[in-house]
Parts: C-alpha cells; sequence; structure tokens
C-alpha cells in the first residue's frame, strides 16, 4: 500500500510541475499576441506574487516535497514575467490599448474596459467554435498526465527504490505563517480579477491560465494526500492545502465568467449584424 501511494504521490506531483510549467504560457502568448496585458488585472498579479514568494519561503523551512518548493521558485518568476509583459506593452503602445479611445491621459484603471467596440468584430473572428476550445484543452490535459508519469517514471530509474528517504517535515510557526500567508494571498488574488472582468468581459484573458492553474493545484493537493494521511503529515501541509483548494473554486468563477461573456459578445454580434 506504501508503493503504490508513494507512486501515485509521485505521478499527481510530476503532473503538477508538468502542468504549471506551461499554465501561464497561455496568458503570456495571449499577451503576446494583443501586444497588451490589460486583460490581466495587475493587482492580481502582484498579490499572487507575493503568495508565491511566502509559498516558496515556507516550503523551504518546512522541508516540503520538492515539488513544492520547484513550484514556489517557478511561480514567481513567471508572475514577474506577466508584470513585464504589461507595462511592456503599456509603454510600447504609448496609450493604444492601455488607454481606450476617448479616456483622458492617466485615467487608466482596474474598471476600465480592455477593448473599444471597434474592435469587437476582430476580437468575435478570433473566437473559435466551444467545441473545438473543449477539445483542445482535453488534448492538453491528457498529454501532461502522460508527461507526468513520464517523468516520475524517470525519476523513479534516476534515484532507485532504495534512495528515496522521505523529508522531514517540521511544524513550527514560521513555515505554518508562510503558508497560511500565501493561502489567504492566492484566495484574495482571484478578487480583483474576477471584479476587473465584469468590465472587461475577459478579452485579453487567456481560460488557459485557469484552466492549468485549477488542474495545477486539483494534482498538487492530492498528491500530498495521496503521500499520506497520517495527522501530522496533513497538519504539515494544512496550509499549502488551503491554498490550493480555496483558489481552485475562485478559478472556477472565472471559467464561469469566460462561458457566460462568451455568450454575451455572441448576442451582440448578432444584433450589430
Amino acid at each position: 500500500m506504501t508503493c503504490f501511494s508513494d507512486a501515485l504521490s509521485g505521478i499527481l506531483g510530476w503532473t503538477s510541475i508538468a502542468t504549471w510549467v506551461v499554465v501561464y504560457s497561455p496568458q503570456i502568448y495571449e499577451n503576446f499576441s494583443l501586444k497588451s496585458g490589460e486583460g490581466l488585472s495587475i493587482t492580481f498579479v502582484v498579490i499572487w506574487l507575493v503568495g508565491d514568494l511566502c509559498n516558496l519561503i515556507g516550503a523551504s523551512i518546512a522541508g516540503l516535497l520538492p515539488t513544492a518548493i520547484i513550484l514556489a521558485g517557478y511561480y514567481s518568476f513567471c508572475d514577474t514575467t506577466l508584470l513585464i509583459q504589461i507595462y511592456y506593452y503599456r509603454w510600447l503602445n504609448t496609450g493604444t490599448l492601455a488607454r481606450p479611445e476617448g479616456c483622458p491621459d492617466g485615467d487608466i484603471g482596474e474598471a476600465t474596459p480592455l477593448l473599444t467596440s471597434g474592435n469587437d468584430a476582430q476580437d468575435s473572428e478570433k473566437e473559435r467554435s466551444l467545441k473545438r476550445h473543449v477539445l483542445e484543452y482535453v488534448g492538453m490535459v491528457l498529454c501532461l498526465v502522460v508527461a507526468g508519469m513520464v517523468a516520475w517514471a524517470i525519476s523513479e530509474k534516476v534515484q532507485g527504490v532504495d534512495e528515496r528517504p522521505r523529508p522531514e517535515e517540521i511544524v513550527e510557526w514560521k513555515s505554518q505563517l508562510m503558508g497560511y500567508s500565501s493561502a489567504m494571498l492566492y484566495f484574495g488574488s482571484r478578487i480583483p480579477q474576477i471584479a476587473k472582468n465584469l468590465n472587461t468581459k475577459c478579452r485579453g484573458l487567456s481560460p488557459g491560465l485557469f484552466i492549468f492553474a485549477i488542474m495545477g493545484n486539483l494534482t498538487y493537493a492530492l498528491s500530498i494526500c495521496a503521500s499520506s494521511m497520517e495527522t501530522d503529515h496533513l497538519i504539515a501541509n494544512a496550509s499549502w492545502l488551503a491554498g490550493s483548494t480555496t483558489t481552485i473554486l475562485l478559478d472556477t468563477i472565472v471559467l464561469g465568467q469566460f462561458i457566460y461573456y462568451r455568450g454575451e459578445r455572441r448576442v451582440e454580434s448578432r444584433v450589430e449584424e
């Protein structure tokens, strides 16, 4: 039973890593395509970055699973990349997408709509059918699961069965404080993005960012539980479990916004025709 739980935890952990390696890619590419990062809430990204830094420090102090430390460091790098894109494209465009037509200089804010009505036709043309989107993401999810299994198999072969002592888990106030701080930051970071979507109607935002975030958080939480259900283990990882599971709920709300506003934009397109 122990071998099975270790194998399952390892596969889920590597699948989580594989997912988080690509999770930011859809949004980074979306920003690159639009030459704008205005679909993202800056507050969302900044709070996410602070949460990731807390996660990195806390995981290192607590001596958690290597996946936790690797992911936290990578998250921080990608958060920084998104922030650089937002400000770089604002500087590059000097007020085109960053400042919608009719808005005076200096009035850019989180409540400012991303695109004007003149861009609705182009935005509509770029939309693919919902069925095609679903098939694409299902295919990518399956590829990530396979990648996680392959990565786990390789790690097993390299490390060997007798060379995998479980890292000592330290339950002390410093790591727990950092862990719970990151959990609250992760939860709170989504709220500004949800609010911004009410104005931008999710334009300039990639659904892939949130689909893969849900998958990454889910597999990460399951890898912790699969590793052990002992009380000490769960207590040591409680804050990281809370951070992963609560953000899944809010990310699901964001996906609901995508579906709702996609239908609304289609209705508006028909009315304009």
